[in-house]
């Protein structure tokens, strides 16, 4: 088989097999995109597992949400100008007419949940044949293995915008994986007075300095309480205490982590009396991507050193073992079709 016309076919939780790929020709307002690479997180290995929510999967699936590639054709209604370009896309699609869709709040999208690589054919293809609007066009300069970064990058770009960080104020990052990593980078580039990453890996350090960190702790040692923005990565009830607990009264929080259902939270006293002004993030929606596309395409975001993997489509298990072997070493795990 073909390692360029190949696909990941996830039949039900657990099982899965790899098949010729035969591309579909795009229909009016689409457009045929040829992968380059993809992404692996957690939320895939949860697809392959069967742990995700209820709703947030419909299986059988081609996998993949996280991607960058090429668009090599286009169907009736969309520009013939996007052919040959280099472009990633947002993965919730959204039915455009809700009353949140018009507002701008695609991933809150009324008529209910739908995402590429979730319940729609995802990425891990030769080709992706997906709505055109969905599209965000990257410069001709761009490095494609880097882009396919981007859809994570675009989730903390939403939780960036929220917060708000403006030029001399103080902010933090707790978390210092994939996510945390963006997050240094996009507050770095509201030039803070101060960038303090909180973690649970000293290994971390060196990374989190070479983005920006003027700082970086262990979530064990002392901590300070005057900070004017944390964003939450860790994805732990314990990380969204910490991190109300760097912030200054009136001070602006923005939670993207998902902990355990049920898990102990923040303490609404507490939020109420300091004044805290507290935001989450579920996904990306439009203004965020543009964000994204904008801070890459002007060298401001370096997803590469995130990377410490690249394999091809068919060894999906294995890139799967890798996400969730818990080892320090492995960073972000791209497949390449």
């Amino acid at each position: 088989m073909s390692s360029r016309a190949c696909q990941v076919v996830i039949e039900a939780p657990g099982a899965h097999r790899v098949e010729e790929h035969t591309p579909r020709d795009p229909g009016p307002g689409e457009a045929l995109v040829a992968v380059h690479a993809v992404g692996i997180c957690g939320s895939d290995r949860e697809v392959y597992q069967g742990n995700r929510p209820e709703g947030f999967v419909r299986y059988p699936l081609i996998p993949g949400h996280e991607w960058s590639g090429t668009v090599s054709k286009v169907g009736p209604g969309v520009p013939a100008s996007l052919v040959g370009r280099k472009a990633v896309g947002e993965g919730f699609r959204n039915c455009q007419v809700c009353d949140r869709c018009h507002a701008g709040e695609t991933t809150l999208c009324t008529a209910g949940y739908e995402e590429t690589g979730f319940t729609r054919p995802g990425a891990m293809a030769g080709t992706l044949t997906l709505p055109a609007r969905l599209l965000h066009a990257l410069p001709d300069h761009a490095d494609l293995t880097a882009a396919a970064l981007l859809e994570p990058a675009a989730c903390i770009a939403a939780a960036a915008l929220k917060a708000g960080g403006r030029p001399g104020e103080r902010v933090a990052v707790v978390g210092t994986g994939t996510l945390g990593m963006f997050a240094v980078q996009f507050l770095k580039a509201v030039s803070p007075a101060e960038l303090l990453v909180v973690g649970t890996r000293d290994d971390r350090k060196a990374l989190s300095e070479r983005f920006g960190a003027t700082d970086f702790r262990l979530k064990e040692q002392e901590l300070p309480d005057d900070f004017d923005v944390v964003i939450e990565t860790a994805g732990s009830a314990s990380a969204a205490r910490t991190a109300a607990a760097l912030l200054r009264r009136g001070g602006r929080l923005v939670l993207t982590g998902i902990p355990a259902p049920g898990a102990d939270g923040l303490d609404p006293t507490d939020l109420v009396v300091r004044q805290l002004e507290v935001h989450t993030v579920f996904g990306a929606p439009p203004d965020a991507w543009a964000h994204t596309v904008r801070v890459f395409g002007a060298g401001l975001l370096d997803p590469l050193p995130l990377v410490t993997h690249e394999l091809p489509l068919t060894k999906f298990p294995q890139a799967i073992e890798l996400v969730g072997a818990g080892d320090p070493k492995v960073g972000k795990v791209l497949l390449r079709p």
